[in-house]
């Protein structure tokens, strides 16, 4: 073999390990084996498959974030409405008294503002969605929740509160439970969206897919129960036993005390009524805690599943850096010595062909 063709020899795997030299060290920057997926053989079909299985966990991982953020503000909500209704059924509905009425008007004043701060409340948003709208994000669900006092649910039950007294208190009652549970135009303090019952009042729960074919249900309508039931003296929601409650203590006034035993029988509905919607307020409360303890546990499962395929995949594609500098190291010196060794040979064969 003549001088010129180990030369030609010589200088070709000097440029593969140049382009070795430039492949570690492109790997070394990266981390990565290679820029290009397609570029991994045979391992291709298996990181394709690993790729959209992290994605797929991405994405319910996503999903079971946001619900549990909704559920956070959704329990502050019911907190809060939970407070309103212990206030009013322990604290102020039981000082009722048709022998002093003194307090009557602190009292309706009171109830009024907090019908107010009750519609507010209901129409929390998260994210710019309204959490007790059901599926209709983007309305409250409490349209006027300021002209509350002075609604049509509001009118209607001082209208019944006016007639008290000759025995009818379990008519006057019938006829607030009624009130409450009217979803017609005009009556109803929620959204035509919640009151319809061929959209929102027959729609499912809200809730998140935490897997493949598994949902987990966590959103409350604000004109029905979600996981609670109401009992006692209830329309069976406790929202609307909540206004019930309060707009019965704004219509009262001293009139309704002349008969006596209509207004301890009546003071008596209000109280239980409030205290029905304090205790599912709790059991509502208590649910969806359930409810964000089971996203969190199937959160942190998605978690770990993500984390074991992140790490095969990056069996795949990613570099061992250790490994890397080492060979890195070693071909740079096999190449030095490389273009030494060509300088030589170059300097031999020009000398041969000018002797």
């Amino acid at each position: 073999m003549t001088s010129v063709s180990v030369l030609a020899r010589m200088e070709a795997d000097t440029a593969a390990l140049r382009l070795r030299v430039e492949t570690l060290t492109r790997q070394q920057a990266t981390g990565r084996k290679t820029d290009s997926i397609g570029d991994l053989g045979a391992q291709l079909p298996q990181a394709l498959t690993l790729h959209a299985e992290i994605a797929r966990h991405g994405v319910y991982g996503t999903a079971i974030d946001t619900a549990l953020t909704r559920a956070s503000v959704t329990q502050t909500a019911l907190q809060r409405l939970g407070d309103i209704a212990s206030e009013f059924a322990d604290k102020l509905a039981v000082t009722l008294d048709p022998n002093d009425t003194s307090s009557l008007s602190l009292i309706a004043t009171r109830a009024r503002t907090a019908m107010v701060e009750v519609g507010q409340i209901l129409n929390t948003q998260s994210g710019g969605e309204y959490v007790f709208g059901g599926s209709d994000f983007a309305n409250p669900p409490v349209p006027d929740p300021d002209g509350l006092p002075n609604s049509g649910l509001a009118t209607r039950i001082a209208s019944a509160v006016a007639t008290l007294g000759g025995g009818n208190a379990a008519a006057v009652a019938a006829a607030t439970r009624a009130a409450a549970l009217d979803d017609s135009a005009g009556v109803s303090p929620f959204s035509a969206f919640l009151s319809d019952a061929a959209s929102g009042a027959a729609e499912p729960r809200r809730s998140v897919t935490t897997g493949d074919g598994q949902t987990v249900a966590y959103g409350i309508a604000a004109n029905r129960n979600g996981a609670a039931v109401s009992a006692g003296e209830t329309t069976g929601s406790w929202a609307r036993d909540l206004l019930r409650g309060l707009a019965s203590l704004a219509a009262l006034t001293p009139a309704q005390a002349s008969s006596a035993s209509d207004y301890q029988a009546f003071a008596t509905t209000i109280r239980q009524g409030l205290k029905s919607a304090e205790n599912a307020l709790a059991d509502e409360q208590g649910a969806l805690g359930q409810t964000e303890a089971r996203l969190q546990a199937v959160k942190d499962r998605q978690s770990t599943v993500t984390d074991t395929l992140k790490t095969q995949l990056a069996g795949i594609e990613e570099i061992d850096l250790a490994t890397v500098l080492t060979r890195l190291s070693a071909t740079k010196s096999v190449l030095e010595a490389s273009y030494t060794a060509i300088g030589q040979l170059s300097s031999l064969t020009l000398t041969h062909y000018l002797g």
